[in-house]
């Protein structure tokens, strides 16, 4: 039972079965409320579809704020979202659609949506991929974007293309010296990019994107913008398929 169900049946439940017990309505004596009272109590008991009938509704209007609001927000930040250029851009460039990820290495949802992005990328060819560094899963998390944002600084957008998906993958904890060993295996030299990950530079991206997260009521990871929408949670490849071919229509 949702929510919305549980609530409606405890406040049926929980109407006072006395007229004494309910305050007085204006225009309507204790008899007469206690009659109406009555009648709907008795109405709703034997028609309790209209109980579904008025949660399909409820959840429609709710849903569709939500959409609107979805709307309201990608319009206010648009180019932040869409064209910050401290964000790294994969994909095709030129595509006729962007699509912003807000992804923490920790998150195992963003691991689980990894491989259907690439997949969606790739097999689609229009996409323009931008990634948004949103660590919120602890020091972890952290250490882990410091590391691609430095790369992508000091190196560009291949390297932090390749880094990107080495910890996407990488098993165990990732510290100072197993981020070293990987800038190592990548043939970058580890000491720079250490030494980058907490300068003013890389913490400034950080904060700005969650700052933006918390503009855009983004409260977790993966989350998807495209075109004017905005996909909270995991979604498998798909209906991200389907998110596309929505905003293309």
């Amino acid at each position: 039972m949702n929510r919305l169900a549980l609530g409606l049946m405890i406040g049926l439940a929980s109407l006072p079965a006395r007229a004494e017990d309910q305050p007085s309505a204006p225009g309507m004596t204790e008899a007469e409320r206690a009659a109406f009272r009555d009648e709907v109590r008795a109405y709703l008991l034997e028609n309790p579809e209209v109980l579904i009938e008025a949660m399909d509704v409820l959840q429609a209007r709710e849903e569709k704020a939500a959409t609107l609001r979805d709307v309201q927000l990608v319009s206010t930040f648009n180019d932040v979202i869409f064209n910050n250029p401290n964000d790294w851009v994969g994909g095709n460039p030129d595509g006729d659609l962007t699509l912003v990820e807000f992804m923490d290495y920790r998150c195992g949802y963003c691991r689980k949506a990894y491989a259907d992005v690439a997949e969606l990328v790739k097999s689609d060819g229009n996409i323009r991929f931008v990634v948004k560094e949103f660590p919120i899963l602890g020091e972890a998390s952290l250490l882990s974007s410091q590391f691609a944002i430095a790369v992508l600084q000091l190196h560009g957008p291949e390297a932090y293309d390749k880094v990107h998906d080495a910890l996407m993958t990488l098993r165990g904890e990732p510290t100072a010296e197993t981020l070293g060993r990987l800038a190592s295996d990548l043939g970058l030299e580890p000491k720079p990019i250490l030494d980058r990950m907490t300068s003013d530079e890389v913490m400034q991206v950080i904060k700005d994107n969650h700052d933006l997260a918390t503009k855009m009521e983004i409260t977790g990871t993966p989350a998807f913008v495209l075109k004017d929408m905005v996909m909270r949670g995991y979604a498998p490849l798909d209906v991200m398929r389907d998110f596309v071919s929505d905003a293309r229509s």
